[in-house]
């Protein structure tokens, strides 16, 4: 009886799984859907060339999108399915993950806390106590405190940086793992990121705690911190697939990584306000970076209360390009891992 009832249920589930063909439809409909609401969305208010260019633009990349899905369909969904199936064993190897990382010293995870408190401190010291930034960001309409503004900016980019860095160096460090026959290594990249969010959840307390130092009192807008992580999740977990199957053949990319944080640390208005610059073709140029709008929104939840959905084309735009990124990365590490054993 035990047996009929599994192997009944597995029928159930096989019957209700979609087909390829079901799947695509289902995708391409939902993007003309968007390309439509895109196309008939209208704000009075803003530059009738700018709102072209963001309507052609975000057509493209939804066209794009569709049609690599469609390719590569099988691809595509080979790691998600993999991850579903394999999802106790990723959440008790990121627990253990998170804990190894910090054996063996007195004081654990607390050094895993003291860097990004003490880099919080330092900015604002140099930043608002010196170098007066907080007058400046007044005469662009931020009127709240520059700890708070500061704050809010760099608990995503810790998390962005501390998940990128450790999802491209997953398959290095779990080496004896690749080497394994019977071993699922796309769980690796996942590992990395979720082991990375745990200190993420303690940053996020410390942003509410300063903001309610401040007044900013926890609103329904504040919910909003969970769908913004959930973005800079897949956003960071589509980017580790990608780096971390490159870098086995690569090694120089590491370095390249850093720099290159280094770099977006300074293009993404996390110290500054976007609304500094002068032009709009210079902000539509630097919103093209996918974390501002993740900054953005973490501010907007702290104490702007706004919606995400107010952002039309910012959203549309963000989750466009985690999806390509998702899509590119996946199909690079399936293509690649057949021969990630050999290298390592």
């Amino acid at each position: 009886m035990r047996f009929r009832r599994k192997k009944s249920a597995k029928n159930t589930i096989k019957h209700f799984s979609l087909s390829k063909p079901a799947a695509i439809a289902i995708f391409w409909g939902l993007g003309l859907i968007l390309a439509a609401v895109m196309v008939l969305h209208h704000n009075p208010l803003a530059d009738q060339s700018v709102e072209n260019m963001k309507k052609t633009s975000g057509c493209a990349l939804i066209l794009f999108t569709c049609i690599i899905f469609s390719l590569f369909y099988d691809g595509l969904t080979t790691i998600p399915h993999e991850l579903f199936q394999s999802r106790r064993l990723i959440w008790k190897l990121s627990k253990n993950d998170f804990k190894k990382r910090y054996a063996g010293s007195y004081l654990g995870i607390i050094w895993a806390m003291a860097q990004p408190v003490v880099t919080v401190v330092m900015y604002w010291i140099v930043f608002d106590r010196v170098f007066d930034t907080r007058s400046q960001l007044v005469a662009s309409g931020v009127e709240v405190p520059y700890v708070l503004y500061l704050t809010a900016g760099l608990v995503p980019w810790f998390y962005f940086t501390e998940a990128i860095t450790q999802g491209t160096t997953a398959l290095l460090e779990y080496n004896y793992l690749v080497k394994k026959v019977v071993f699922n290594i796309s769980i690796l990249p996942i590992i990395k990121v979720i082991a990375a969010t745990f200190i993420h959840i303690f940053f996020v307390c410390i942003l509410l705690i300063v903001a309610i130092g401040y007044g900013y009192y926890p609103s329904i807008y504040t919910l909003q911190i969970f769908y913004y992580s959930l973005c800079l999740f897949l956003l960071v977990l589509g980017m580790s697939y990608f780096t971390c199957a490159l870098v086995v053949f690569f090694r120089d990319l590491q370095p390249i990584i850093n720099i290159a944080l280094q770099i977006g640390m300074w293009a993404t208005p996390i110290l500054w306000d976007i609304s500094m610059l002068k032009t709009d073709s210079m902000k539509a140029l630097f919103k093209l970076n996918p974390l501002v709008y993740i900054v953005n929104g973490y501010r907007s939840a702290i104490y702007e209360k706004l919606w995400f959905w107010e952002h039309f084309y910012s959203s549309t735009y963000f989750w466009i390009v985690t999806v390509s990124l998702f899509c590119l990365g996946t199909l690079l590490f399936k293509k690649l891992r057949v021969h990630f054993a050999d290298v390592l």
